[in-house]
């Protein structure tokens, strides 16, 4: 308590403009250990700052020059030049204002670290983390398809119908999404999809015992998930430069490798510790908590959003009655005859079935490859089933940086996405056929070779992915929606007709890797042939 009594008595003699005596050295001395009291207390040292702060502000007012040190110089007139540089040393000051304390204890103002962040560096960051849940939710049941399997007696052709009951709603969500992000903003339509998808995946368990209802929530959950591209597609499109959108497009999708990973790295433990149950609440739990801690940045992301969608008229009580009475005219005001008149969109059209094709039926099939044609364990499957999207994160990254930098330095942007996706098309199609060829190769080097391939698949991120934006950043949801809902026939077609196939050729090449291989080679000469990233005005050709 002396110290605190002498510190505050001494900076209230420096404000009166009463010089110290021999007695500053104590009080000094005493108020140095305060520099590391601990900030949830009001240090001494601070309110002795305030006070000089305020007699500068009063030696302002007096006529002083506007610099705070020549304010504490008139306040602190009866002080010599070496007392009053003691005085600014013993206060931390040094020469400073009272900001630099501030900011010397933390107090910079600059809190949470990413508040200084530009504004559309949030909305993707956002929007990847949503990405990340939403391919948990996805291949949380590729794993726990093996014990329910073995619970309800389940061969291969129904487990490949309730995996592939998730992209029959993901088929049917993805031109409304594409509808109702154009109307009201990817963030609304963002928030709905991810609580919709988790609130659902919560739901399997109670439904597993009933094959429609175990159904119904899969699709519920395919729904949900399927109006996030679009979403995300109209974000990147109205609020990321060409520049820097191939690393936009590549953080926010590159969350759905990520989220493959986490939810394979999680789905094990869980399923041998607590049940398979456990997984879908979990995964829907953290769904459920991202929607809530999204609705906590609702104010600052209106106001991102404004910026970004000036034509957006979404307010604080929902859509206004001039969006209400325009949703029926909407749709007759897209140019769908000008988008199907168009090569390069069927080039994104077929080039989309292609990779979903073998992306979806490698998520769904993979583990069970890994678990009954490696011989591996139920954890050992889902292990090395992460090396994939793993891997992908990185081959992700360096994809984008490279389309950037070509884009940056002059190269054509069509001959840029080509570049990618043929990359993104050749690679798995050739790790694929020397899977599926006997070598004689040992397990741990077919592993090698699928996750390798898998990964270099990722450059579509940089091909086909931007390819929408480049063309019509205005329609650019739509058109995702238009070649995600083709897409998503893969998962409905090619997973189911995977697991039939299996039962009755007991041959994962056959079922597995040809098809797969097939598609990506034909997908490849479409795209080379007919794709382009020219921008059109879809409007004026229609």
């Amino acid at each position: 308590m002396s110290g605190y009594s002498s510190c505050s008595c001494w900076a209230e003699r420096l404000s009166y403009g009463y010089a110290p005596t021999s007695s500053s050295s104590s009080a000094s001395f005493a108020c140095h250990p305060l520099r590391r009291v601990s900030l949830g207390f009001r240090s001494p040292r601070i309110r002795g700052v305030a006070k000089v702060r305020d007699s500068v502000r009063t030696g302002e007012r007096e006529g002083a020059e506007d610099d705070g040190r020549r304010g504490l110089d008139g306040v602190a007139s009866g002080v010599g030049v070496k007392g009053l540089e003691e005085t600014r040393r013993d206060l931390g000051l040094d020469g400073g204002s009272g900001t630099d304390v501030v900011r010397e204890l933390g107090f910079d103002g600059k809190w949470p670290p990413w508040k200084e962040l530009p504004s559309r560096y949030k909305v993707i960051g956002a929007t990847s983390l949503a990405f990340v849940i939403c391919n948990m939710d996805k291949v949380n049941l590729s794993v726990a398809i093996i014990p329910m399997s073995h619970q309800f007696g389940w061969n291969a052709s129904v487990a490949g119908l309730v995996q592939s009951s998730f992209f029959w709603g993901y088929a049917l969500s993805q031109l409304p999404g594409g509808w109702l992000a154009k109307i009201f903003g990817g963030r609304k339509v963002l928030e709905i999809g991810v609580l919709a998808w988790s609130l659902s995946t919560a739901l399997v368990p109670v439904l597993a015992g009933f094959m429609p209802g175990l159904v119904l929530s899969r699709i519920l959950v395919g729904i949900g998930e399927g109006v996030s591209p679009s979403a995300a597609t109209d974000l990147i499109a109205r609020s990321i430069p060409l520049e820097e959108r191939s690393r936009a497009v590549a953080f926010v999708f590159g969350g759905l490798s990520v989220g493959s990973v986490m939810g394979l790295l999680l789905a094990p433990p869980l399923i041998q510790n607590f049940g398979w149950e456990s997984v879908f609440y979990i995964f829907g739990f953290i769904g459920v908590a991202w929607f809530l801690g999204f609705q906590l940045t609702k104010e600052e992301g209106n106001d991102i959003f404004s910026r970004f969608f000036g034509s957006e008229k979404v307010s604080k009580n929902g859509p206004s009655k001039s969006i209400l009475a325009d949703l029926s005219g909407t749709l007759q005001d897209v140019p769908w005859k000008a988008f199907f008149r168009t090569p390069a969109v069927w080039a994104m059209i077929y080039a989309h079935f292609c990779g979903s094709w073998g992306h979806y039926s490698c998520l769904s099939w993979i583990p069970t490859y890994f678990s009954e044609e490696l011989n591996l364990n139920l954890t050992e499957a889902a292990w090395v089933s992460i090396l994939p999207p793993m891997a992908s994160v990185f081959v992700t990254n360096i994809a984008a940086q490279l389309a950037d930098n070509l884009i940056a330095n002059g190269v054509e942007t069509t001959t840029v996405r080509k570049i990618c996706q043929t990359v993104g098309f050749l690679s798995p199609a050739i790790c694929m056929a020397l899977s599926s060829v006997d070598l004689g190769l040992a397990p741990w080097e077919v592993v090698g070779i699928l996750s390798g391939g898998l990964a270099l698949s990722s450059f579509t991120l940089s091909g086909l992915y931007c390819t929408h934006q480049d063309m019509s950043p205005e329609y650019a949801s739509i058109l995702l929606g238009i070649t995600n809902t083709v897409g998503a026939v893969p998962g409905i077609i090619g997973v189911a007709l995977t697991g039939y196939l299996l039962d009755s050729t007991h041959s994962w090449s056959i079922s597995l890797f040809a098809p797969s291989i097939f598609f990506y080679l034909t997908g490849t000469v479409v795209w080379l042939a007919l794709a382009s990233s020219k921008p059109r005005d879809f409007s004026k050709v229609d």
